[in-house]
């Protein structure tokens, strides 16, 4: 019997987005346009130096928003995770359950302190991510819930989770369960970070292969080591039959059994990048769920990445605005 759509797995962030100039990259030593994972001390170092900003904030963590994607799109979703008993962890999973989307059991002796994310965005719309994952950083095979994952059409893994032992752990454990059920297997390499650090990591993660994969221009070279995106298509699809390379303004690369089509994106301003990955990914396995075709799920993905970046923010403010989206979209 089919439950859930989406069985995702991934971190547990409250994400904290700020408006900031470059300048402030600069005098804290930050990565333009990429995740750094920062400790509890330097975490609250940069909050502190923030302390004048007032920022937007929403549980998060990137599986986390495309779960969130998928179930304000008309998706029945899951998502295994773990946090702390503390404000933040009871933020993160009141949210979820508000929202409708189920997920593992908690364990309130958990100790230390639920993961976060700066998100800080520049005025070019880049979005540098500074995150302390704290107790999320210990996912294990005990957040997964194997009974919840047979029954999803689908199980989607964050990346991210491949900077983590026990993450990665995790993952695969999740991952090997979906092959023995049969159940697709979707994943994101999230960063170029996490390709050029942690490639070992999710090899593991990946297996003899999956159903699908995710990923932007940068990621997609960086794994391939080429300049060339057609040769890094081409290795990716020996990763997975399906691929998806998003690009920016020109729309996404998307390769399946159907063939080959770049898919065009949609002439926005954009004042904020972030999520937009997020988006595209739960975008197109919203509509995949409902037996779309693969360029369809494409082009309905670059829609919907299209309107996150022109907010900021991660996320659509409610479940009724990616309702109202995918109706904008239909019509």
């Amino acid at each position: 019997m089919t439950q859930y759509d989406v069985y995702g797995i991934g971190n547990a962030l409250v994400d904290m987005a700020y408006s900031i100039g470059d300048e402030f990259l600069i005098e804290n030593d930050i990565a333009k346009g990429h995740m750094t994972l920062v400790d509890e001390i330097q975490m609250e170092r940069l909050i502190s130096n923030l302390r004048e900003r007032v920022p937007d904030k929403a549980c998060g963590g990137s599986a986390a928003n495309t779960i969130f994607a998928i179930q304000g799109f008309g998706g029945q979703a899951y998502y295994s995770c773990r946090v702390a008993n503390d404000p933040t962890g009871n933020y993160f999973v009141s949210e979820m359950h508000d929202a409708g989307i189920a997920t593992n059991a908690q364990d309130p002796a958990t100790n230390g302190s639920s993961g976060r994310c700066l998100i800080l965005v520049s005025p070019d719309a880049q979005r540098s991510m500074n995150s302390c994952l704290g107790v999320s950083e210990h996912l294990t095979i005990n957040q997964v819930d194997q009974t919840a994952l047979t029954q999803s059409r689908h199980l989607f893994i964050e990346g991210y989770l491949a900077s983590s032992a026990s993450g990665a752990k995790a993952a695969t454990y999740a991952r090997e369960i979906a092959d023995q059920y049969s159940v697709s297997t979707s994943l994101t390499l999230s960063d170029v970070t996490m390709v050029n650090f942690f490639r070992d990591a999710l090899n593991n993660i990946l297996g003899n292969g999956i159903s699908r994969l995710f990923c932007n221009e940068e990621e997609a070279l960086a794994w391939a080591h080429t300049d060339r995106l057609d040769i890094a298509a081409r290795e990716l699809s020996d990763i997975a039959p399906e691929v998806a390379i998003t690009l920016g303004p020109k729309g996404s690369l998307c390769i399946s059994r159907d063939g080959r089509r770049v898919v065009p994106g949609y002439d926005v301003e954009a004042i904020d990048t972030n999520g937009a990955g997020d988006m595209y990914a739960g975008a197109f396995l919203a509509a995949i769920s409902r037996q779309a075709a693969a360029f369809e799920a494409a082009r309905f993905a670059n829609f919907a990445a299209s309107s996150i970046v022109t907010r900021f923010g991660a996320r659509l403010p409610s479940i009724n605005a990616y309702k109202d989206l995918k109706l904008a979209f239909s019509s």
